[in-house]
């Protein structure tokens, strides 16, 4: 299993699945943070855009994704405020440019993402921008891979490991899954030769049963990672329960912002939320889970495509029917 989106679409881009004997199968898991962001987190969201006192600042790929009774888009069209930006630094230019509303930065993203996020609080609280907020829905890896690893639906042999996510945490963060879960993972660049070397290296430790971890991207990731991004990272946010699609709740597999940061915290403004629905018919989280490939959700191709995306995994960049749609599997 893959779990980085960048992967997926490496490998669904070289057609790397039909060079493969019918023995290795490769499967797509949960690493497009937009897509396993539950339908919860988007129907807050939605609910602070349509404050008058709120603006609301998001990643372009957050936009489409459905919500429970439309998107973010749809909330823009029908008024409400929703601004697309590429970095949490524009977010806080926002705030600046707008002293008297409160703009809300949609924190989704796994370890790659959450230092850019932590350094723009830094900014803000040392510039002493009050009106500046995040709505933390960050997640981090190592735990929904012990949760895929044990669950009996998914038949997981070795993890090709997330080369972005492994420069910030380092290869020794993912020790547990060679150890404790008796797993092999190796981590690869995003070129189709690093992968083919790491399904190799995989089935080759698995063929001796000598479960280990491999870095085979040594030119960027380091056995630590990166240790003043970490840093960063620990002092705005803290780990908790996080609700992933598709997996469920997973304990410690979420950030939030630590408690002397009330006052950066959006989740703290009340706003009227109902019961998340699921888009009707949509089997993104199983895509996700990797129980099933995109193709077999009977929507996909069809009334799903990324011209009208039912699910978060065709809306998103990353996301595995994204990818399968454009390259084929």
């Amino acid at each position: 299993m893959e779990v980085c989106g960048t992967h997926t679409h490496a490998v669904a881009a070289a057609g790397l699945r039909r060079l493969l004997p019918p023995a290795v199968r490769l499967i797509a898991g949960p690493g497009c943070p937009v897509c396993v962001t539950p339908v919860g987190y988007v129907d807050r969201a939605e609910a602070l855009a349509r404050r008058p006192d709120v603006i609301v600042a998001t990643f372009g790929d957050l936009v489409r994704v459905p919500s429970s009774h439309g998107s973010l888009e749809q909330c823009r069209a029908e008024g409400g405020a929703v601004h697309v930006v590429y970095s949490p630094r524009d977010a806080l230019a926002v705030a600046r440019e707008n002293p008297g509303r409160t703009v809300v930065f949609l924190g989704v993203g796994f370890e790659t993402t959450t230092p850019t996020v932590a350094a723009a609080l830094a900014e803000a609280e040392t510039a002493g921008v009050p009106n500046f907020r995040v709505l933390a829905g960050h997640k981090v890896m190592p735990p929904p891979m012990r949760a895929l690893a044990l669950d009996p639906a998914v038949q997981v042999d070795g993890f090709l490991l997330p080369g972005h996510v492994s420069v910030i945490v380092g290869s020794d963060a993912f020790e547990f899954v060679a150890s404790e879960l008796g797993r092999p993972a190796v981590v690869v660049g995003f070129a189709p030769t690093d992968v083919l070397r790491g399904v190799e290296a995989i089935v080759r430790q698995v063929r001796e049963g000598r479960p280990a971890i491999e870095n085979l991207y040594a030119r960027v990731v380091t056995r630590e990672g990166n240790r003043e991004a970490r840093a960063l990272v620990d002092r705005f946010f803290e780990p908790v329960d996080a609700v992933w699609r598709g997996l469920g709740p997973i304990p410690g597999s979420g950030l939030a912002l630590r408690e002397g940061l009330a006052h950066r915290d959006a989740g703290r403004i009340e706003v009227e939320v109902c019961a998340p629905v699921e888009p009707h018919g949509c089997r993104c989280g199983d895509v996700l889970k990797g129980v099933i490939d995109p193709p077999e959700c009977p929507l996909f191709g069809r009334v799903c495509t990324p011209a009208s995306a039912v699910g978060a995994c065709m809306v998103s960049s990353e996301g595995s029917c994204a990818a399968w749609y454009r390259h084929g599997g």
